[in-house]
């Protein structure tokens, strides 16, 4: 026979005590006591939240699902602590999809009044219809509150990786333009040159033999070294002097271009014992018109390249076309991240990358994650203003995959490391945070993924560690 208990029991409970004799008696004839030995589960998180709880005698331990684990949250053995469906206040529909939010276990052996939620819903709503009307309130009010600044957090983000990636683009493209109207007066130039090499005083064999020598200087610019400022104004001096010596005049500034180009007085040399000498001086700028424009041509090429990768990224990044949910490289994510973030860095940051490329795909909401990635490293970036080395590492441990976001700024306070994850905490001055970044991150993290974030932190040390799955998560 199921155990009760009588109105005076449930008055000698803070929860009930305010409560009349009728609504006593309603809620002794509809609830019953539970016991559960010792290590047993009351309920489980992610079920259908159908009974509220109160504790009577005995400890139970509150815990969540945090990637694969269970971590106790509180303990308690206070009489009259309440746990389970509690929020059966709201209205009926949305009453019946909530489920328990946190699992809960028996210490000892305990014992607890139990009240169907489906039953107890309904009367707290017709008993205290103003105190639910506030509760309503302040539940949806929340919520709502919660997403529209989720929202703005989110433009936020991407109006700073908007600016960012304008700034990117527009290097490369001013480039490009600047060389291709460069070009335009090069060709024109050359044009000429050729014009006067062909005007009856040069013979086909030695314009043959020209033609050769540019598709000569043309390899050459593509094989051309790096050469230190030093050694480059050395070549630069020993190259002017020998076209002074020649009797070309500006000898000086053609000097640079032939240098850059892989040009050296032996080559030039050679060039000329092909050429009479009423022609040396217009073969020797036809030739540098020929290395001016394939270098210009090289950096047209780069520049576009550039902007390619650059839309890569930015396509990477956003995940546009893509599923939600797919199996993904993890360091497509991260590099994409860091070229999306890359007008941030400054001339102080220094970014080291040490990837396990050993690491399997992971399936995971990639567009999320790259949220994720955003928020840890902008935070990064800010805690060292504007000096220091970012270091984006990541490994294997058992079965899940982590990445690990370090910096050499200031560290997290002590006193204020347990907070970081709380919604509108923030530690920046006003209007350059909303207290969501990290928050964002832990629920995409451990909600959506059933993952983890770290945290270790000293000054010049602080490391996050995103620990995934690589499993598929269940709602996926």
């Amino acid at each position: 026979m199921e155990e009760k208990l009588t109105a005076d029991d449930l008055r000698e409970l803070f929860l009930f005590e305010k409560l009349d004799d009728d609504q006593l008696a309603w809620l002794a004839h509809h609830g019953q006591v539970e016991t559960r030995s010792a290590g047993a589960t009351v309920h489980d998180e992610g079920e259908p939240a159908t009974c509220f709880f109160v504790l009577l005698e005995g400890t139970v331990a509150l815990s969540r699902n945090i990637g694969g684990e269970r971590v106790e949250m509180n303990r308690t053995d206070h009489v009259g602590s309440y746990f389970g469906a509690t929020q059966v206040y709201l209205a009926a529909d949305v009453a019946a999809n909530q489920k328990y939010m946190a699992s809960v276990e028996s210490v000892t052996d305990t014992k607890m009044f139990q009240l169907p939620a489906e039953e107890f819903g309904p009367v707290v709503r017709e008993w205290f219809p103003m105190a639910v009307h506030l509760l309503e309130g302040l539940y949806f009010g929340m919520q709502n509150t919660q997403r529209a600044v989720n929202q703005r957090e989110r433009l936020l983000a991407l109006g700073s990786l908007s600016a960012g990636l304008t700034h990117e683009l527009n290097n490369p493209a001013a480039a490009a333009v600047r060389a291709t109207a460069a070009l335009r007066e090069r060709v024109a130039g050359m044009r000429h040159k050729l014009a006067m090499l062909a005007n009856g005083t040069v013979d086909q064999r030695t314009l043959t033999a020209l033609v050769k020598l540019q598709e000569n200087a043309v390899e050459r610019v593509a094989k051309a070294p790096k050469l230190g400022p030093m050694e480059a104004s050395d070549r630069e001096d020993e190259v002017g002097d020998w076209l002074e010596g020649h009797g070309i005049q500006g000898g000086w500034d053609l000097a640079p271009t032939l240098v850059a180009g892989g040009l050296d007085v032996e080559w030039l040399a050679e060039a000329v014992d092909l050429c009479p000498q009423a022609t040396t001086e217009a073969a020797v700028r036809w030739i540098a018109y020929t290395v001016e424009t394939e270098t210009l041509m090289n950096e047209i090429e780069d520049a576009t390249t550039r902007v390619s990768t650059l839309v890569g990224a930015a396509k990477q990044y956003s995940q546009m076309d893509r599923a939600p949910f797919q199996v993904v490289d993890i360091h497509e994510l991260l590099d994409s991240t860091l070229v999306m973030l890359g007008a941030k860095f400054g001339a102080g940051v220094d970014l080291v990358k040490d990837y396990d490329r050993a690491l399997p795909p992971l399936p995971a909401y990639a567009a999320e994650l790259n949220q994720v990635w955003t928020n840890l490293i902008d935070n990064a970036i800010a805690a060292m203003d504007g000096t220091g080395t970012l270091t984006v590492r990541t490994f294997r441990e058992d079965t899940c995959l982590v990445v690990e976001i370090g910096d050499t700024g200031t560290g997290i306070p002590p006193d204020i490391k347990d907070r970081i994850f709380e919604p509108f905490f923030t530690t920046k001055a006003v209007g350059q945070g909303t207290g969501l970044g990290l928050d964002i991150s832990w629920r995409i993290v451990v909600k959506k993924h059933h993952g983890d974030i770290r945290v270790e932190s000293v000054p010049g040390d602080t490391r996050f560690q995103v620990v995934l799955p690589l499993t598929v998560p269940e709602e996926a």
